[in-house]
C-alpha cells in the first residue's frame, strides 16, 4: 500500500502543482507528501519534478510516468468497483462538485438518506460558483448549469432547469418594470451578476421573438456567490436571474417579483460532468441512478 500511496501522492502533485496543495488533498503534511515523492523516486532511480524555490514541474520523466501512474489507479479503481458490484457492497469516496445554489438546495440535503442506503461510500462535497475544474479538483463529478462550450468530459444532461428574471417589489416601485431586455440596459437598470474570472453571466440569454439573444448588462454590486445577488435583490437593490428552483420560494410568497416577461430568460441544462476513465466506475453510476429523480422533481416548474 505504501507504494500505491506514494504514485497516489504523485498524481496529486503532478495536478496540482504544489506539494503542500496535494498535501492538503490527500489529507497530510507537506513533510509526509515531500516523503512519499521522495521515496518514489528513490524506487525508480530517477528525479520526477524539477525544483526550485518557487517551482515544482514535473520533468520529461515525470511527465511519462503520470500517464503510466493514471492507468495503475484507474485499473485499480475499475477492479475494486467490480468486486463491489459483485458482492453488492459498494464501498469508497465520492468527491462531488456542484454550485452553491443545486449543491446546497438538492444535493447537500438528498447526501444523508445515500449514505444510509450505501453506507461503505463516504461523500466529499465541493460547492462553488465558480467553474469548477474537475481534473484539478480531483472530482468524480460536478454537477453543472450550463452545458460546457468545450469539455473533454462525460456529459449527462441530467434536466432542463428553467430561469427568471426578478426583483423586489420595493425595486419594481422605485425603478419601474421593465417590460423586456432593451428596457434593461435603455432604462438603466441595476443588474446584479454573478461574476467571476473566466464569467459570461454578465451577458442575460434572453428569448425574443428573433430568437436567442445576449444582452450585456451591468449594475452597481457582482459576486461569485449566487446567494448574495438573492440576498441583495430582496433587499431591493437590483435585479437578478436566477433558476427559478433558487427563489421559487420568493416568489410565492412575493418578496420577489418576476419582470420582463416579454422576453423570459432561456432554459439551460443541469449537466453532471465526469472524466471519462471514471465512468466505469460503480459508485458513480449509484450516485447519479440516486440524485437524477430528486433533480429533476426540483427543477420541475
Amino acid at each position: 500500500m505504501a507504494y500505491l500511496d506514494n504514485i497516489k501522492m504523485f498524481v496529486r502533485v503532478y495536478e496540482l502543482g504544489s506539494m503542500s496543495a496535494a498535501a492538503r488533498d490527500q489529507r497530510c503534511s507537506p513533510a509526509v507528501a515531500s516523503s512519499r515523492i521522495a521515496d518514489l523516486e528513490r524506487y525508480l532511480g530517477t528525479r520526477l519534478f524539477n525544483r526550485t524555490t518557487r517551482v515544482l514541474q514535473a520533468n520529461e520523466n515525470g511527465r511519462l510516468f503520470y500517464t503510466g501512474a493514471c492507468r495503475i489507479l484507474d485499473t485499480i479503481a475499475q477492479a475494486e468497483a467490480t468486486i463491489a458490484d459483485a458482492v453488492k457492497n459498494p464501498r469508497g469516496t465520492l468527491f462531488i462538485g456542484a454550485g452553491l445554489g443545486i449543491g446546497r438546495r438538492i444535493i447537500a440535503p438528498a447526501l444523508p438518506e445515500f449514505k444510509k442506503l450505501y453506507p461503505n461510500i463516504d461523500i466529499r462535497l465541493r460547492l462553488s460558483d465558480r467553474a469548477i475544474d474537475v481534473m484539478v479538483e480531483g472530482l468524480d463529478m460536478v454537477f453543472h448549469l450550463g452545458l460546457p462550450e468545450d469539455s473533454n468530459l462525460k456529459i449527462q444532461v441530467m434536466a432542463n432547469c428553467n430561469r427568471v428574471l426578478c426583483a423586489a417589489p420595493s425595486y419594481v416601485a422605485a425603478r419601474g418594470n421593465p417590460v423586456d431586455g432593451a428596457a434593461l440596459l435603455s432604462d438603466n437598470h441595476a443588474c446584479l451578476a454573478l461574476r467571476f474570472p473566466g464569467s459570461k453571466e454578465f451577458q442575460w440569454s434572453l428569448t425574443t421573438p428573433d430568437g436567442p439573444r445576449r444582452y450585456s448588462v451591468s449594475g452597481p454590486f457582482e459576486s461569485d456567490d449566487g446567494d448574495v445577488l438573492t440576498a441583495w435583490a430582496l433587499e431591493g437593490h437590483g435585479i437578478i436571474l436566477k433558476p427559478v428552483f433558487e427563489v421559487a420560494s420568493h416568489l410565492a410568497s412575493g418578496s420577489l417579483v418576476e419582470i420582463a416577461k416579454a422576453t423570459k430568460p432561456n432554459a439551460i441544462q443541469l449537466a453532471c460532468l465526469t472524466p471519462h476513465r471514471k465512468m466505469k466506475d460503480s459508485k458513480i453510476k449509484l450516485f447519479t441512478d440516486f440524485i437524477r429523480p430528486r433533480i429533476k422533481a426540483a427543477l420541475t416548474p
